[in-house]
């Protein structure tokens, strides 16, 4: 009986082909073009289909695998439950140390030292490890003098003989990506003492195998501005790089495989990123498979995720917190050895208890509440995003192969190709911020119209710091916008924009309120208004307000007869702006109507062109 209703049921939705879903979406496109409007163009250098079927799986060599199971799209274990890390900033180590067993009593499983001194000591070590149980959880150091530290640390630990199969221990020592990034060049001729320095750490960790001395901070490239596949490629051809670097120092390549971690920023693109890392695993498994190693355990790429900072805002900063939610999720799906959630101040400010513990808290949310920690890669099978990790895995490999071509990462670095390529992608990424194409909630759209800079705020956290030369300088999209309108904070004026909304209702209300954005991402204060009756009445409201800027917002049919006529009124003491882009355009520039907004504006350059007319 159970079956017979099974068959009737299925008999009820027939299935319905491509072509068939095809037919309906061009009758309703009404001869529209099909690719302009409904296919998406990544900046990765491939393109979204608006829709993805079964049959879209079809070539897809990697489907089948299991979790745990070469090449590890699935993931590198049977189970998903990943380690809540968080970093404490080490300036006072007594200090530091009661903020890191606070927190490890909150819910942190993965404890990150950033050591801020040049002159760190074996007694600021203790100190700062007072009452840590080492062997209980993982530790990461990061920040000065890196290679010290790791000499302190494993003297540590072989002092009080730890049990080495029950030790965790990172260092970010990085001389490839991160201290190449900052200085263009090596401190050594290409790199020597670094790597010398590094082979002899690895020998004295050996008897540690979770150990791991290498951290490729892929991040950097994500939060410099690079694409999601030249920040795969990039981390992938350096570590890559330093695989064969040690395998060339002596090391198998199970050993310098085994001591390779990479961390890299998790971005607002949701699905994208679940498919990066499924991706990456599946590369850095074919990459270390080509040296033979011994085991496949070696293939297992070993990832730390951090939530961007990239796309953080310093105003209306609580949003970053709904931010780094998003982002999170998209690591744990797509499975991760451990996640950091960035702080949602820590664009503006170090943070403190309370925004370390929003950040602590998503990671327990997921995995106490939502239960993440509880489903292997639940994105295998989704036809897009099985279809996203094989354009992303396409699109990096071409991309690891030409730096492969170039000479590796070391030469492809040196030649600048690696930061022109970053650098190209920053400036399209902030184009698009300053035309909207890129949506930043509270900085380019929709910011907080009564939010004013605290006196906390500084100019040092809203101004981009360029980068000179061959190197890469970590900034936030949204500091172009922030660093205008703390400007405008501080400029001891206040300056309005008044929304005059006549004719049409609801094409007045519609273009108010695109225009009350629009004028707030400057701080300028926006005076919106429901309706006027006549364009006398508005004007005369205008005028009362003392506004230094007007703008008309009615119906493109509207325009021609009500524009004109708001300037004659106005008489020159205000700015006078058109909202939207009408058809009658030409004949108001000719009546001397020179400033509009729409869709299509730079918005960035505009308001700071209404801001120098106002003497801002």
């Amino acid at each position: 009986m159970a079956n017979t209703n099974r068959e009737k049921l299925f008999t009820e939705f027939p299935p319905v082909s491509t072509e068939q879903w095809e037919a309906v979406i061009t009758t309703d496109l009404k001869g529209a073009d099909y690719d302009r409007k409904l296919v998406w163009k990544t900046a990765e250098g491939f393109n979204v289909r608006p829709y993805y079927r079964a049959e879209n799986l079809d070539g897809l060599k990697f489907l089948g695998s299991e979790a745990g199971v070469f090449p590890y799209v699935r993931g590198t274990r049977a189970h998903n439950r990943w380690l809540i890390h968080q970093t404490v900033i080490v300036k006072d180590v007594k200090e530091a140390n009661a903020v890191a067993l606070k927190i490890l009593m909150a819910g942190v499983n993965s404890l990150e030292f950033k050591i801020t001194s040049e002159t760190f000591t074996a007694e600021e070590l203790d100190t700062l490890l007072n009452e840590i149980s080492i062997k209980d959880i993982e530790l990461t150091f990061s920040g000065e003098k890196m290679a010290h530290v790791a000499e302190l640390v494993l003297a540590k630990i072989e002092k009080e003989k730890l049990p080495a199969d029950e030790i965790h221990l990172n260092f970010c020592i990085d001389p490839l990506v991160k201290n190449l990034t900052k200085k263009g060049a090596f401190c050594s001729p290409n790199g020597q003492t670094c790597f010398e320095k590094l082979a002899e750490l690895i020998r004295k960790a050996k008897p540690y195998k979770h150990v791991r001395m290498v951290t490729v901070s892929g991040h950097i490239f994500s939060n410099s501005g690079s694409t999601i596949v030249e920040e795969l490629a990039f981390a992938l051809a350096a570590g890559h790089d330093y695989l064969v670097r040690l395998m060339d120092m002596g090391f198998s390549v199970d050993e310098a495989a085994k001591t390779i971690r990479f961390s890299l920023a998790i971005t607002s693109n949701y699905f994208m990123e679940m498919a990066k890392l499924r991706a990456g695993r599946m590369l850095w498994a074919n990459i270390v498979k080509a040296y033979n190693p011994e085991k496949n355990c070696a293939c297992k790429m070993f990832t730390h995720a951090v939530t961007s900072s990239w796309n953080q805002t310093a105003y209306d900063p609580y949003v970053n917190m709904l931010r780094g939610t998003t982002e999170a999720m998209s690591a744990t799906i797509a499975g991760i050895h451990s996640l950091e959630v960035t702080p949602f101040n820590a664009a503006f400010e170090d943070p403190n208890d309370f925004s370390m513990r929003i950040a602590r808290n998503v990671e327990l949310l997921l995995k106490h509440e939502a239960h993440f920690d509880q489903v292997v890669d639940p994105a295998g099978g989704s036809y897009y995003i099985e279809n996203l990790t094989q354009s992303i895995a396409t699109e990096a490999w071409k991309l690891f192969r030409e730096i492969e071509e170039k000479g590796g990462y070391t030469a492809a670095y040196e030649s600048g190709f690696i930061v022109e390529r970053v650098k190209a992608s920053a400036a399209a990424k902030d184009k698009s911020i300053a035309t909207r194409r890129l949506i930043l909630l509270g900085a380019n759209q929709y910011p907080n119209f009564t939010e004013v800079a605290s006196k906390d705020l500084t100019e040092k956290a809203v101004t981009r710091t360029e980068s000179e030369g061959n190197t890469l300088t970590p900034y936030r999209g949204a500091m172009a916008f922030e660093e205008m309108r703390l400007h405008v904070d501080r400029s001891g004026k206040e300056p309005k924009a008044f929304m005059l909304t006549c004719g049409s209702l609801a094409m007045a209300r519609a273009r108010s309120q695109f225009s009350c954005n629009f004028f707030a991402c400057a701080g300028i204060k926006v005076i919106d208004n429901t309706f006027f009756k006549s364009v006398e009445e508005g004007v005369k409201a205008a005028l009362e307000s003392k506004a230094e800027i007007v703008v008309v917002c009615a119906s493109d049919d509207d325009y021609a007869e009500v524009a004109p006529k708001v300037k004659e009124l106005l008489g020159g003491k205000a700015i006078l702006v058109v909202a939207g882009a009408p058809a009658c355009t030409p004949e108001l520039e000719a009546q001397g109507i020179k400033n509009f907004i729409n869709v299509k504006s730079n918005v960035l350059e505009t308001l700071k062109f209404y801001l120098k007319e106002m003497g801002i």
